[in-house]
């Protein structure tokens, strides 16, 4: 049978002629995927223990930025499902962020390995199976791993996102808000942490605390609180994530000469033990997009699909405050052509708010080992719409690449539920080896953007200096000056041409003269200057 896989933008037949001779309820179900314009192939419906090939379960392309869950236990076979919708989005001209938890989805790069399990896969769901690589670009956490480097600055970053990290409580939340404004207003931009704890140590001391009047509400014990937790938190090596060139969310938007869409792979597999750090790095990401990218409406396709992998560290301990942002960030981008799927073990994982806008699902095996196992269980099955399956029993027994779906149809109305047993991605279901690695980082055009750190004047040094509580206008003549070595003090002109730092410079005076800052649902910084695509 040809597959259809091989076309990808061509509409697919509405039921084939072999289609028909299936069973009248699988055929009901065949029939709720069978979509007119582009969509991606996830595999074939599974029935009464077989699979069957010529019903094929496919997800709309244009209804990709409708959201979804990945949801499974661990080993049923999560990591391949994102790697299996990745290519195909690639090859359809979307550009795809992978958050990489354990460091094997590096090989989407590099061309498959045809195996014995491979192939019989293909055949098993009618999949006519090309070793295939991906436009990739590999990116490392504060340049804690192999890949250009991803920072934020402080200032950037907001006091939402880093009240998350630091574990601060409302209150200490509410407060350290009113030290971002005051700093805002100040003209002391924070780059990286050493910045904000200049600012904090200023207001607790004798010299700062005139000025700690002026920031209503906030108290020199509730300052003190929040020093001693930066300060922990630095010592825990959490300084190399804040800094300079900020990395400009837009670079995630990119498609290959060849029109297909780049997978950004980001490597967490290095800062594992930091799981609240990296969390709240991918929500920044995320909501440093939603504000930077305009609205786009209904399209053909999405403008990115981003896959948020553990996604329950988000929602662990998040304030109220918190997990509203969450909720209206995720319920906006869809406009702005941003599709966010979040990976987790079950759907209690993520709030119901958050939940209720998900409306693509592959819901991997679930174990129903212990009491609680059970509730997970039970509470899956009621996320489902109503199916001829019993879902308990099909989620219990699925074999690892093996789920059950369910999508939104190109009227946006819920496909029938269907056990699919899932295509074999085309890439290299593994880790890149460390050369080619290394290679195609250090040949990324972004490497030299972002590969080295700058520490330029801001709030730390002005305070040192002791200019830190003049107003904007009384700054409006402090140019900030580039500090460190000598040769790391090339001139503007050089600056312009070799990297991403002059945009960041740019954004900064336009703070030091007054520029007003405003911020986003979660307080990261909205300013003029960002580069936008």
């Amino acid at each position: 049978m040809p597959d259809r896989e091989t076309m990808p933008s061509a509409p697919a037949p509405e039921v084939s002629a072999r289609a028909a001779a299936l069973p009248q309820e699988a055929l009901r179900i065949a029939s709720g995927y069978a979509f007119s314009g582009p969509a991606l192939n996830l595999g074939a419906l599974l029935w009464d223990g077989q699979c069957l090939p010529d019903a094929q379960v496919r997800v709309p392309l244009a209804m990709l930025n409708r959201h979804g869950l990945v949801a499974g236990a661990t080993g049923t076979g999560k990591t391949r499902t994102l790697q299996l919708i990745a290519e195909q989005l690639s090859a359809q001209g979307v550009p795809v962020f992978l958050a990489d938890i354990k460091g094997d989805l590096s090989g989407i790069a590099a061309p498959g390995r045809p195996d014995a399990r491979v192939e019989g896969r293909a055949a098993d769901v009618h999949q006519r199976w090309t070793a295939t690589g991906f436009p990739a670009e590999y990116y490392a956490l504060g340049g804690i791993g192999r890949g250009i480097p991803v920072r934020a600055t402080v200032t950037g970053f907001g006091p939402v996102l880093l009240s998350k990290v630091l574990r601060l409580n409302r209150t200490q939340e509410q407060s350290l808000a009113l030290i971002f404004h005051y700093a805002d207003s100040k003209g002391l931009e924070l780059i990286d942490l050493k910045d904000l704890r200049a600012v904090v140590t200023f207001l607790t001391s004798d010299e700062g605390r005139a000025e700690l009047k002026t920031v209503g509400g906030l108290s020199a014990a509730t300052a003190g609180v929040i020093l001693r937790s930066l300060t922990a938190f630095d010592a825990q090596g959490a300084s190399g994530f804040f800094g300079e060139p900020e990395f400009d969310t837009g670079e995630l938007l990119r498609t290959a000469e060849d029109g297909r869409g780049v997978v950004s792979v980001l490597e967490l597999s290095a800062v594992q033990e930091r799981p609240q750090l990296f969390s709240t790095f991918l929500m920044w990401l995320l909501a440093d997009l939603f504000h930077d990218l305009p609205e786009l409406g209904d399209a053909d396709k999405p403008r990115l699909v981003f896959f948020l992998d553990e996604a329950h560290l988000l929602f662990d301990d998040a304030s109220e405050a918190f997990l509203e942002s969450i909720t209206r960030t995720v319920r906006l981008i869809r406009s702005k052509g941003v599709g966010v799927f979040f990976v987790t073990q079950t759907p209690k994982d993520v709030p119901a708010d958050v939940l209720a806008q998900l409306g693509n699902r592959v819901q991997h095996a679930l174990r129903a080992f212990t009491p609680d196992d059970q509730k997970a269980l039970d509470a899956t099955v009621k996320t489902f719409p109503k199916s001829p399956y019993d879902l308990e029993e099909v989620l219990t027994g699925l074999g690892t690449g093996e789920a059950v779906v369910t999508v939104l149809s190109e009227k946006g109305a819920p496909t029938p539920v269907a056990a699919t047993r899932l295509r074999a991605p085309e890439s290299l279901m593994g880790p890149l080896g460390q050369e080619a690695l290394e290679r195609a980082v250090a040949q990324s055009p972004l490497y030299e953007r972002y590969a080295r750190a700058v520490d330029r004047e801001s709030a730390y040094e002005r305070l040192e200096d002791g200019r830190g509580a003049k107003g904007p206008d009384e700054m409006r003549d402090a140019v900030p000056g580039r500090r460190g070595r000598a040769e790391e003090q090339p001139s503007m002109a050089e600056r312009v041409v070799e990297s991403g730092v002059f945009t960041s410079l740019a954004r900064s005076v336009g703070t030091q003269i007054g520029r007003e800052i405003t911020r986003s649902l979660f307080g990261t910084a909205r300013r003029s200057g960002r580069r936008r695509r």
